[in-house]
């Protein structure tokens, strides 16, 4: 009797070992990316929990700002908006004087290339 528990919790020790994986090795594999942000995207409070965190990375703020920039191009009043909250929020517009040197270092590479072509 003494084998078979033994036995019993090795294999549930070797199990649960098994089944914790980490966070990079499941994120890997394509599908369960896949199901793991359609099911964030289908659930109202996980997805704002989502959006909390993006907002809490620079890199997040700085995605969220490009995508708020392409929109907003083409829509004068959602323009005029942005411009208020940003003159509003100091820390918005150090992140877009941010984004405009990084596109003018860009545009320089991009004229220096031509010119020595």
């Amino acid at each position: 009797m003494k084998t078979l528990q033994k036995l019993v919790l090795a294999f549930g020790l070797v199990g649960l070992l098994y089944s914790c994986q980490s966070t990079n090795q499941v994120l890997s594999k394509s599908e369960k990316r896949t199901e793991i942000m359609n099911t964030i995207a289908n659930d109202e409070i996980m997805s704002k929990e989502m959006m909390g965190e993006l907002m809490n990375s620079k890199s997040g703020k700085m995605m969220m700002m490009k995508g708020m920039m392409a929109k907003v191009k083409n829509d004068d009043a959602m323009m005029s908006d942005m411009c208020k909250s940003m003159m509003d929020n100091p820390e918005m517009m150090k992140m877009m004087e941010k984004m405009k040197a990084e596109k003018m270092d860009t545009s320089k590479m991009k004229g220096m290339d031509k010119k020595s072509n």
